[in-house]
């Protein structure tokens, strides 16, 4: 433990109690937790005893690795290092049945759960005419994040008890219930409450500034025995205010020990400079100054262009020069701007760029934009999933409704329509009223067609078939049998003309077969349920074997960038009403965007560039634009304002 500062030792050898560290930015608080488990561990505390908390299942994969590395792998993965929604899974898989669901549940993701809120709010407001559907899931998200489940609007509670109801009767949970249904387990069953409690003596929660009442209250419930409770996180970087997170919980958490990491690893001093002079300017915090040890800085170059156009082609010129002089790689650079819509000038301007490269002049500099289309939302694989999904849980309907005539077997909407009304009509499972078709029938308003009926037939028997073959084969050979039964490829082949577009879309087809084959390696006793569960809560893209390494530039938003660190940063755009975000300051405050401005100068290692434009387009037209006031609040000593054009 050499290698751990004076503040991390600290950390890491205070076991007992409630302890808050706060983890400024680049001060290594992974290792800390890390090293923490170690300790845990050569003090005799039994691996199955600790449990480790985050976000993101990258973060939770990351621990593991560094964990195994660090102790005995065979201990390493006795510790239960998952996120709160793996965790609430998994628990809800052995526990549910005391709340009166199947252990099979499926779970839905947001298109599923949009779908559903649409239908439900017709049905209750006996109307084609409803609310928008995004703004009402984001007041059923409300609900179901809050303690009391309560709602003032009288069609948004009888909704909510409605999705409530529905989605029981349909054997499936969405991601907020996951939480909000262990929450409920554990104040309802206070006998398996306590058994977690006697499981897990040693419990700590990553980012905690990100949870929201839901997240703290499994937190708190689960700690009340023993109050071994370590949290880690930095309220500083609380930046998800607008999905729920509660900077309260860190702010106010009660601890008996509170421990500052302060010493930054990341960060020229300039830089580090910078930030805290931002941040310190907000009241909701925690006092805490981040410094480095390094001997190297540099000003951090500030430029002004006449417009947003000049100011992306100015920012590519800056690439270059990073790029051909100062030799860093294109995927350590990372451009960083407050909303998606700032991309598109610089996606253009990076298309266009000229260079030389080995001698050779090259067109365009290689890009990725972060937030574009997840694997998961991908048609095909989408299309593939409900039909596991289905195989898992024959109540889901979302996903039978999806695949029922995909590819075309006759079933045509108006008959969909029909059977659905029946089976509401009857409170039947639509799936037991496909299959008990003949007895049915004769109730519908209209008799179907041969060609429906020969296509149900077809699809009943095709289900049976796959929940055999599913639950008898290794799940990677069931799959290849199904992509061949229904002829997916064919199915391909007929929505898309371009054989490029084909390729592309049965190269995804075969990334969920080597997933399949994956998770059958990885996972000691696979199943389809298991897979599916997990499939739909890994929310990034997989490792994709058919890719090649990644020497891309980095073009994402400052919310994206949280986590991630490069050599060189261009923060873009820093306009007022961009930042801070016009509407956002309604909604979070000043002080969430002052949070996301110091998370974005924090992701610079040696090399940070600022910019705006004097004008920017608007509805076509060139408008006035003034500089970001967070801009003031940075000293003019730490800042060196260059002529936007590098070489007038």
């Amino acid at each position: 433990m050499s290698l751990l500062n004076p503040a991390q030792q600290k950390a890491v050898d205070t076991t007992e109690g409630r302890v808050l560290v706060l983890a400024g930015a680049g001060s290594g608080k992974t290792r800390v937790i890390i090293h923490r488990i170690q300790h845990l561990l050569q003090k005799g505390v039994p691996p199955t005893a600790i449990l480790g908390l985050t976000f993101t299942n990258k973060a939770a994969g990351e621990m593991r690795e560094r964990l195994a590395k660090l102790t005995d792998k065979k201990v390493a993965t006795k510790v239960t290092l998952s996120t709160f929604h793996s965790f609430c899974m998994d628990l809800l898989r052995k526990e549910i049945k005391a709340l009166g669901y199947r252990t099979t549940f499926t779970l839905y993701d947001p298109k599923d759960m949009y779908r559903l809120v649409g239908e439900l709010s017709k049905e209750i407001l006996k109307t084609e005419e409803i609310p928008s559907v995004m703004s009402t899931m984001e007041e059923m998200a409300k609900l179901e994040q809050s303690l009391e489940k309560k709602s003032e609007d009288p069609f948004f509670q009888k909704l909510y008890e409605k999705l409530q109801s529905t989605l029981k009767a349909y054997n499936a949970l969405d991601f907020d219930r996951l939480l909000s249904l262990t929450v409920r387990l554990f104040k309802e069953h206070p006998a398996i409450l306590e058994k977690y409690q006697d499981k897990y003596r040693y419990i700590m929660i990553d980012e905690y500034q990100d949870t929201n009442p839901i997240q703290s209250e499994i937190a708190e419930l689960l700690a009340k025995k023993y109050q071994n409770l370590c949290v880690v996180g930095d309220d500083d970087q609380s930046i998800y205010g607008w999905r729920g997170a509660v900077i309260e919980n860190i702010l106010q958490f009660k601890a008996d020990t509170t421990i500052r990491l302060e010493q930054n690893y990341r960060c020229l001093p300039s830089i580090l400079s910078a930030a805290n002079q931002v941040i310190k300017q907000n009241k909701k915090r925690h006092n805490k100054t981040l410094f480095s040890k390094t001997d190297q800085d540099r000003q951090i170059e500030l430029f002004h262009a006449p417009t947003d156009e000049e100011e992306a082609a100015a920012v590519i010129e800056r690439i270059l020069y990073l790029h051909q002089n100062q030799g860093i790689a294109f995927k350590d650079i990372a451009i960083l701007y407050r909303s998606n819509l700032l991309a598109r000038n610089f996606e253009i301007a990076l298309m266009n760029a000229s260079y030389k490269r080995n001698d050779e002049w090259v067109r365009g500099i290689p890009y990725e934009v972060f937030g574009g289309l997840e694997f998961s939302e991908r048609s095909e694989v989408k299309d593939l999933l409900a039909y596991l999904k289905t195989f898992s849980n024959e109540l889901d309907q979302e996903s039978l409704l999806r695949i029922i005539n995909l590819p075309r077997r006759g079933i045509s909407s108006n008959t969909v329509e029909q059977l659905t009304s029946l089976q509401q009509k009857e409170k039947v499972p639509l799936f037991i009223l496909l299959k008990n078709l003949s007895t049915f029938e004769k109730k519908l308003e209209k008799p179907l067609s041969t060609k429906a009926v020969q296509g149900i037939k077809g699809f009943v028997e095709l289900v049976e078939k796959a929940k055999e073959k599913f639950s008898t084969q290794k799940l990677s050979k069931a799959f290849e049998w199904l992509i061949h039964e229904i002829d997916y490829h064919g199915q391909i082949k007929s929505e898309f003309k371009s054989e490029k577009a084909v390729q592309y879309k049965w190269e995804n087809v075969l990334q969920v077969k080597y997933n399949l084959e994956q998770y059958e390696e990885e996972t000691e006793s696979p199943s389809l349920h298991h897979f599916v569960s997990t499939t739909m809560l890994a929310r990034t893209l997989p490792s994709n074997k058919f890719g090649k390494e990644d020497q891309k530039l980095k073009l994402m938003t400052f919310h994206s960038a949280k986590g991630l660190e490069f050599e060189a940063c261009f923060i873009v755009a820093l306009e007022d009403q961009i930042l801070p975000h016009e509407k956002s300051l309604l909604e979070t405050g000043l002080e969430e965007e002052r949070r996301l401005f110091y998370v974005a100068i924090t992701r610079a290692k040696k090399h940070l560039i600022l910019s705006m434009a004097k004008k920017r387009k608007k509805r076509g037209k060139l408008s006035p634009a003034t500089p970001s006031r967070f801009l003031f609040e940075i000293p003019k000593n730490l800042l060196h304002l260059t002529s936007y054009k590098m070489f007038p």
